[in-house]
């Protein structure tokens, strides 16, 4: 009985320290889970209450209403919310698709070929990436003013490009250099050039991380408020510019409740989209991992 005893004692304790490092991890997950989705979930309330009772602080839906969403479209109040959503859709698209096409050629150049100052680069890239934006706004607002660009899509375009394509490259680089040389010369055993093999083998296979890498481009142009905000007058304000300047419908008053309204819509869309490819995003985000 007490050999059996002094076995059980170990298995006990190990089961002990399994179920609590169980529990810490969920603890953990609730936490965090709470901590990202509770503003998330605020300004949703917030949104769909009535703007006499903006301060109300009842943590459910109260004195519900889609007045808010009525005046974040209202032309007459000179919001002009539609027409922000559309630039802000131009910007992004335009941006990603640039920064992808240059960024999937130019990393796999880095991860696969061999040449002088190669790490140079790589180190150039990263230092881009982690450049103040503030630094740039005087400079490309002087720029873009004797060029007489200011309010163009261009102007904000470019400087988005700058900002997400070391990302893009970076990104795109460690995936490619953890690919096997071998499917690449499989394909070429096979009769297949080095372009043939890079668009039937490679880019199939890399395909997540080019998708996950799209996706944080899209966000990232999405959500740029500083060059926007110099750059863009009011035919080409993107949406966090318009929600910055919103009017309520009621004068004197601070929009709150259209802010939190414009900020629901703005949101939803992206959360759609991640949750929609988070099986792609996921994969991507792992997909350098191992090989």
């Amino acid at each position: 009985m007490t050999a059996i005893a002094v076995d059980a004692a170990p298995k006990s304790a190990a089961k002990r320290r399994e179920r609590w490092a169980s529990t810490r991890t969920y603890v953990s997950a609730a936490v965090i889970f709470i901590w990202c989705l509770l503003p998330f979930y605020w300004m949703i309330v917030t949104a769909f209450r009535d703007s006499g009772y903006t301060f109300d602080p009842a943590f459910w839906f109260t004195h519900f209403t889609w007045a808010n969403f009525a005046t974040v479209f209202s032309e007459n109040l000179g919001n002009h919310f539609g027409l922000a959503l559309f630039n802000s859709l131009v910007v992004a698209l335009v941006t990603t698709v640039v920064a992808l096409l240059v960024g999937v050629f130019a990393s796999y150049a880095l991860a696969r070929l061999e040449f002088r100052f190669k790490f140079l680069v790589l180190g150039i890239v990263l230092g881009a990436s982690m450049f103040p934006g503030v630094a740039l706004v005087t400079p490309l607002f002087q720029l873009f003013t004797s060029i007489h660009w200011i309010g163009t899509y261009q102007a904000l375009i470019i400087p988005s490009i700058s900002f997400v394509l070391p990302l893009t490259v970076y990104t795109l680089t460690s995936f490619f250099r953890e690919m096997p040389w071998e499917l690449e010369e499989a394909a070429r055993i096979d009769g297949c050039t080095q372009g043939q093999a890079f668009r039937k083998v490679i880019m199939p296979l890399a395909a997540p991380a080019v998708f996950t890498t799209a996706i944080l481009a899209f966000i990232a142009a999405w959500n740029e408020f500083l060059i926007a905000s110099q750059m863009s007058n009011d035919a080409t304000k993107t949406v966090t510019v318009a929600i910055a300047s919103f009017a309520g419908a009621q004068p004197h008053q601070e929009p709150y409740t259209a802010v939190m309204a414009a900020g629901t819509v703005v949101t939803i869309p992206l959360v759609i989209l991640v949750l929609i490819f988070q099986r792609k995003i996921v994969a991507g985000l792992t997909a350098g991992a191992v090989k």
